[in-house]
């Protein structure tokens, strides 16, 4: 048996399945009648050339592993609906097309030498839609500088140390060249532009060459250009009222309490309050898990003047979070000097961290009153919903390929054969009333917004780039090979939009898919690829797709 894995686009949704290139396109399409529920004789499966037939031979088809059929044909009883666009057969779309279509392979991003750390950032940021149509509509302050656009393809050519400009107008027009592409694309305009903004990133090593540069350090220096330069408006149209993007969606802020370790009377704790873009994650020899952590990096000691004692003292800071943004980073703090060996170090030990995070724990008791209650029932809709899911899929499962127990011994005769039959009338009897407890489910599925609104508080709901729940859900990973900062390697992972088993990995112009469970390799414990960057985002107050009634 040769099986490849195929995708068939049918009304909108798009179904994987394994297809047998020994058998033939009538049995094809009974595996789909067991995904659509349209009858093999109403199907209609478009292939270059025509329509595929019952008889037709597949392994003379040259069908090669992810091939997309499009298929047309609904159940009988419902009326048929005219396409709304006109059909494209892969061979003849351009690389545009190609890109935008659904599943496309993302563009990776060259590698240029040593731009391993700034492609991984990149590719991480991108996980942000509301960046990417915020982007669309920057327009580049006149400063009568750099004369053509970042996008022209002869600026291409043009020496990369040379090249300068606008960061988030570079940044801007990268993206939208990796829309248009699913090929590795050569990001020489914004490395140039970036290198202009912070020249750090220009510098050389003995040999000559560009060196390695900290991926943390790239992330931070292009997130706090988007803070100066993304504004959003708050107004209506015409509104001179703006906000920072950053500021809105991926920046949170905190309030922090300074207290002298030692008696001090005449010195009362002073509280400030602060804007944080990252959460750290210090690493000591008792830190285990993500948790650990953060909770040492918001507990920090200081050793500064005391006017009190009139000396040097060691201080508590202490810091509680006020405002959770909708996009959580934590940054792994791996890296230090090792004055032994004069340069940057990384910490090897193990440490792992959950695809769902709790923020609620690192909040202050007023805001832990607000999320608390949103939370838990935002925790019991999605476990529902995941649990209807997982049956459906059983069912799918079960329908697709029928486990006939009895069948399997028929003619056996005997005890065994009887215990065979009851085992089989056993499982059907448990499909049946799984089959009758969905159903009914399914048609009183909660209405999320109405579950959701009498607990979630008035300020935070107004809020919208916030998180009103404390809930995260793991997108983006960036991660580190090697044993120091200046050297190794530097790759990204992001999940991929609308399956919670796959995930994007990112490692240059090399883009691949890989299961979930390979993010759980990621924690360290050596110098292989260890998680340095997380990126989470906010889990949102509305149902899944499979939820959502027709």
């Amino acid at each position: 048996m040769s099986s490849i894995t195929v995708f068939v686009k049918h009304a909108g949704k798009r179904h994987e399945l394994e297809l047998d290139l020994s058998q033939s396109a009538e049995v094809f399409k009974y595996q789909l009648y067991s995904l659509t529920q349209v009858e093999p004789e109403r199907q209609k499966i478009l292939i270059k050339g025509g329509q595929l037939k019952d008889d037709t031979d597949l392994s003379t088809l040259d069908i090669k592993p992810g091939h997309n059929f499009m298929m047309m044909g609904t159940p009988a009883g419902k009326s048929v609906q005219p396409p709304k666009e006109k059909m494209k057969f892969l061979e003849d779309m351009s690389e545009a097309d190609l890109a935008k279509a659904a599943g496309a392979i993302p563009s990776g991003l060259q590698n240029l030498g040593n731009t391993c750390y700034m492609n991984s950032t990149l590719q991480t940021l991108r996980a942000v839609p509301e960046l990417q149509e915020e982007l669309r509509k920057y327009q580049e302050a006149p400063s009568g500088a750099s004369g053509s656009g970042l996008g022209g393809s002869s600026s291409l050519l043009a020496g990369i140390g040379s090249i300068g400009g606008d960061l988030t107008s570079a940044l801007r027009d990268l993206y939208k060249q990796m829309g248009e592409t699913t090929g590795g694309f050569p990001p020489m305009m914004f490395l140039g532009a970036l290198r202009s903004a912070f020249p750090q990133f220009a510098q050389r090593g003995k040999d000559g060459h560009y060196a390695q540069q900290d991926a943390e350090e790239c992330y931070s220096q292009i997130i706090s250009q988007l803070k100066q330069k993304l504004k959003i408006s708050t107004g209506g149209e015409g509104s001179s009222t703006s906000i920072s993007f950053i500021d809105k969606y991926l920046s949170g802020q905190m309030i922090s309490t300074l207290k002298c370790d030692e008696e001090t009377p005449d010195e009362p704790p002073v509280e400030s309050t602060e804007a944080f873009v990252s959460l750290k994650c210090h690493i000591s020899v008792s830190t285990n898990h993500l948790r650990d952590g953060l909770l040492s990096g918001l507990s920090e000691k200081i050793e500064k003047h005391s006017p009190s004692l009139d000396r040097d003292s060691v201080y508590t800071k202490t810091s509680l979070i006020t405002r959770l943004p909708r996009y959580l980073t934590c940054h792994f703090v791996r890296f230090y000097w090792k004055r032994e060996i004069n340069k940057k170090a990384k910490i090897m030990r193990k440490v792992s961290f959950p695809f769902e995070f709790d923020a609620t724990e690192f909040c202050t008791d007023e805001l832990r009153q607000k999320l608390i209650p949103v939370r838990d029932r935002l925790r019991d809709l999605r476990k529902d919903a995941q649990d209807r899911e997982r049956t459906r899929k059983r069912l799918k499962r079960s329908a697709a390929n029928p486990d006939d127990v009895a069948g399997g011994n028929a003619g056996a005769g005997g005890f065994g054969a009887a215990q065979d039959q009851k085992a089989a009338q056993a499982e059907e009897k448990e499909k049946s009333e799984a089959e009758a407890r969905l159903k009914e489910a399914e048609d009183n599925l909660p209405d999320w917004e109405q579950e959701l609104k009498d607990k979630l508080d008035p300020g935070l709901a107004q809020d919208e780039g916030c998180n009103p729940s404390g809930l995260y859900e793991l997108t983006g990973v960036i991660t580190h090979q090697g044993a120091s900062a200046d050297s190794g390697h530097y790759c990204s992972y992001v999940k991929k939009e609308g399956d919670d088993d796959l995930w994007w990995f990112f490692n240059d112009d090399k883009v691949s898919e890989v299961p979930k469970d390979r993010i759980e390799t990621l924690a360290g414990g050596g110098e292989s690829h260890s998680a340095l960057i997380l990126l989470y985002r906010a889990v949102p107050l509305t149902p899944p797709l499979s939820e959502i009634k027709k």
